[in-house]
């Protein structure tokens, strides 16, 4: 039987219990004596966002799906559970079984954002791993890294055994599998590492070892094992209609981040917008077929109950079949009461004719992304929109009964003036004003329109065409916010915007963390061993902390971060190739310099690089598009 790893007196002490009791709808019990290879999934947050997943929600179904493997998983305790763990030496757990992780084969975390790399080491201290993969021992778990802060691993890389980069649907089978091989012949944790690098895809930081100029920067890569590969190219499933789908999605007893069925209707993005990662590291642009989507819709909405289904995508306008999804769901969902949720929508292509089709369901606020106040700015970061697509499109969405708009910007792009921020709030009026020239008073139920306008700072990421851009500093990301919020409190309709920003502290620790080396691991784990953990939560980041313990490791921040970089600089991430060659980000960031705008990968190919999968976008109506070169 089934026993909690904590009792009730504990259980009563801790906020949200349901957190660590397990037993959800659709998770998944085995018999461990059946199985072969335990893994336990983390998600290094708190339940309620890890469980909004839907990258472990494939993993978990995935791994499950095959007999001889028992997935389970495991999220960071919050502050009140932890500290009783410690106090009373009790090691964290996973859900299903309610067994230490530590008794697992495998622990893989996810890498979502860098914020969360101080929750890793919790994970790994409280489940009694060895923190630093160099002094695991034999009977202690492989540690696996994937996610999109996998394609700068360097910064965390000492805490890793392997990484995984890419798409999770094509290797994982075959390194389990090696795995299985090497126990049954006696192997020996090294020996497993060697195997596992010979794989597509795999990442085995141990093999290799960073080398450095007396500036600092990276000189090259020295190799300690022969074996292993000098470069690691990402893997991607090619057919996404032919691949896993969690349709019996684990559905959580309390109310989570996203408290809905998720429908991924693609990956990757045709836009090609050069401050986004994502953009690029999912290329190229892969549909999923609309009747298998049609299929998964029912069949999660029967599974779970829920009663809203959001469709998923870094661009959800662009999918082809839109229109005829759209219409399916919409029949199927109004009988049932269900909402649609339509997020990643671009502004430019929203259409009365959308709109009216899900104008009789509940309603959510709409969000749109302009990204920057002015033409300039939007050519600069290839966004594609002019203010005529954006008001037009707010003229829309008005009309379509949507009374609620949030706006999402960022502030301190390359070549960013105050004109640039300025605009922010010019253009966050004009909305409004047209809410107030498209609806009659009559029929504005609340009396004024919303506009909520959010600005975050930019941190430049790798594998974009921004990876060389310099980052402001933290007194000029709050003069800018400054300088935006006395913008927006300068306009007719003032009343009628909410702003909001970001904190300045995190987003610089952020840049630093996205484009570090290895040099930072020492960093973060003097971090944590002086309490940083959660910095993702305002209430716990303490960037005071921070800044002592990069004092003491001897490590200058903005190094990272406000340093510019030159052309012809090796990044630490280099040795990975995300499928996008390095020339053709380099294009898109001298044609940033002087505001070219590249269209996108639809109307035009610009030799990005991405059609060597031979799949997707790069290969639509039987051919491969036109390919330009510069």
């Amino acid at each position: 039987m089934r026993k909690l790893a904590l009792p009730d007196e504990i259980l009563m002490q801790v906020e949200k219990p349901a957190r660590y009791i397990g037993n959800e709808i659709n998770s998944v019990m085995k018999d461990k004596n059946d199985i072969a290879v335990r893994f336990c999934m983390c998600f290094p947050d708190i339940y309620e966002i890890g469980m909004s997943h839907l990258g472990i929600q494939i993993l978990y179904s995935m791994f499950n799906s095959w007999e001889d493997v028992w997935c389970e998983r495991v999220y960071s305790p919050w502050i009140d559970l932890d500290k009783i763990l410690r106090e009373k030496k009790i090691p964290l757990f996973a859900l299903e079984s309610q067994e230490p992780v530590r008794e697992m084969d495998f622990l893989g975390i996810t890498l979502q954002y860098e914020m969360c790399y101080t929750n890793i080491l919790q994970i790994l201290d409280l489940s009694q791993i060895s923190i630093l993969a160099a002094d695991r021992g034999e009977d202690e778990p492989i540690v696996i890294g994937g996610g999109p802060c996998s394609y700068n691993p360097e910064p965390i890389a000492a805490f890793f055994d392997l990484f995984y980069i890419g798409e999770g649907e094509t290797q994982y089978r075959r390194l389990l599998d090696l795995y299985k091989e090497n126990r049954e012949a006696g192997g020996s944790r090294m020996s497993f590492l060697k195997m596992a690098a010979a794989l597509p895809g795999i990442y085995v930081p141990l093999f290799y070892a960073e080398e450095y100029h007396a500036d600092g920067t990276v000189k090259g890569r020295k190799k300690l094992y022969e074996g292993a590969p000098d470069r690691i190219l990402k893997e991607i499933v090619t057919d996404v209609s032919d691949t896993y789908y969690p349709v019996k999605p684990v559905v959580p007893f309390i109310q989570v981040t996203q408290d809905r069925a998720v429908l991924e209707l693609q990956r990757g993005c045709i836009r090609g917008c050069r401050f986004c990662q994502a953009g690029q590291l999912y290329r190229p642009v892969r549909e999923r077929d609309v009747d298998v989507l049609k299929k998964y819709a029912m069949e999660m909405l029967q599974n779970t109950g829920y009663d809203e289904i959001s469709l998923s995508s870094l661009s959800s306008s662009d999918y082809s079949k839109l229109n005829e999804l759209l219409e399916f769901l919409i029949r199927e969902c109004q009988k049932k009461h269900i909402n649609i949720s339509l997020p990643s929508l671009r502004i430019d292509a929203f259409s009365l004719d959308v709109m009216s089709k899900v104008q009789d369901v509940k309603k959510s606020s709409l969000t749109f992304a302009p990204e920057a106040g002015s033409q300039r700015l939007r050519d600069v970061i290839n966004k594609g929109l002019t203010k005529e697509d954006i008001l037009n499109g707010a003229k829309l969405a008005f009309e379509g009964g949507w009374t609620r708009v949030k706006l999402y910007f960022m502030l301190g792009l390359p070549t960013e003036t105050e004109e640039d921020i300025l605009g922010i709030g010019e253009l966050s009026n004009e909305i409004a004003a047209v809410f107030f020239d498209t609806v009659p008073k009559e029929k504005r139920t609340n009396g004024r329109v919303q506009i909520v306008t959010s600005t975050s700072f930019f941190i430049p990421k790798p594998f974009t065409p921004f990876q060389w851009a310099r980052m402001c500093t933290k007194e000029e990301f709050l003069e800018k916010a400054y300088q935006t919020k006395k913008g927006i409190m300068a306009q007719l309709n003032q009343k009628s915007i909410k702003y909001n920003w970001h904190e300045a502290d995190v987003s610089v620790l952020e840049g630093v963390l996205a484009r570090g080396d290895r040099k930072l691991a020492k960093v973060l784990l003097k971090a944590y061993e002086t309490g940083c953990l959660f910095d993702s939560w305002s209430e716990c980041f303490h960037n005071d902390v921070w800044m002592k313990a990069f004092a003491e490791c001897g490590v200058e921040p903005d190094f990272y971060t406000t340093r510019e970089r030159s052309e012809d600089e090796i990044f630490p991430w280099d040795f990975l190739d995300c499928g996008v060659t390095k020339e053709f980000l380099l294009r898109e960031w001298n044609k940033a310099m002087t505001q070219t705008v590249s269209p996108n990968c639809r109307k035009q190919c610009q030799g990005c690089g991405a059609n060597r999968f031979g799949c997707g976008v790069c290969f639509e109506h039987g051919k491969e598009t036109e390919r330009q070169q510069s």
